[in-house]
């Protein structure tokens, strides 16, 4: 009879506790009917060099890293449509034969396409640092219960380049030039990106020329960029 009591005295103990553990795991989950995009991203490209003159040509392996934050705006109910606006940092390199330095007499800036043939060289490339300003037209089919939805995002991406380099690298001998009046350090680019989740293709195009006023052998330098890359997208 002792036992019965004891365990009558236990139940009455731990039974509320059970119901009221079981209440608070009924109760379901709040849904954010109006969650945002925002997004932490980084990403990685190969960036290849287009325009004339002609005889410009890519070398060697040329790259970037861009990482920044977007702020999603939604403009539909189902919020699967949106734009985005941005704030970035890049840093690009761009190998390829053409040479930007000064003239004998320091005082003009001479640009000359290298001819292997003619001169040997080990590396000739120009970095670029530079602020971003992503702006995208975004549709995705997200959810509010679901972090993993198929996206398409499409834009420009306006930047200021605020460190720039010029290297040329041959044996015995190294050449740098940061001081380039004719580079244009306000860029312009088209931007279009793809992917689900995490990982997305994207892709950049330059709308504007490197350098301005610029003409080598008889050709005006207009030379742009071609990007292809990975970017990740956080939440």
């Amino acid at each position: 009879m002792h036992n019965i009591q004891k365990w009558h005295f236990l139940l009455l103990i731990f039974f509320p506790l059970f119901l009221q553990a079981q209440e608070r795991n009924e109760i379901p989950s709040v849904v954010d009917s109006l969650y945002r995009e925002d997004q932490i991203y980084f990403g990685f490209t190969y960036n290849i060099v287009t325009g004339g003159p002609s005889e410009v040509k890519s070398s060697q392996f040329s790259g970037g890293f861009h990482a920044g934050f977007i702020r999603d705006f939604p403009l539909n109910a189902r919020r699967n449509i949106g734009v985005g606006v941005g704030l970035g940092w890049s840093i690009d390199t761009f190998g390829q034969n053409l040479f930007i330095g000064e003239d004998p007499g320091g005082e003009a800036t001479r640009f000359v396409v290298l001819n292997r043939d003619r001169v040997d060289f080990d590396a000739n490339r120009f970095t670029t640092q530079s602020i971003d300003l992503p702006v995208q037209f975004r549709w995705r089919t997200s959810t509010p219960e679901s972090y993993k939805f198929w996206r398409i995002y499409t834009g420009i991406r306006p930047s200021y380049v605020y460190y720039f380099q010029s290297k040329f690298v041959q044996d015995g001998n190294t050449f740098k030039e940061t001081n380039v009046s004719e580079f244009e350090r306000l860029r312009l680019g088209a931007t279009f990106t793809f992917g689900y989740n995490t990982f997305n293709f994207s892709f950049y195009y330059s709308l504007n020329s490197f350098f301005k006023d610029v003409t080598v052998n008889n050709e005006d330098l207009d030379l742009k960029t071609f990007q292809v890359g990975l970017t990740f997208y956080l939440l």
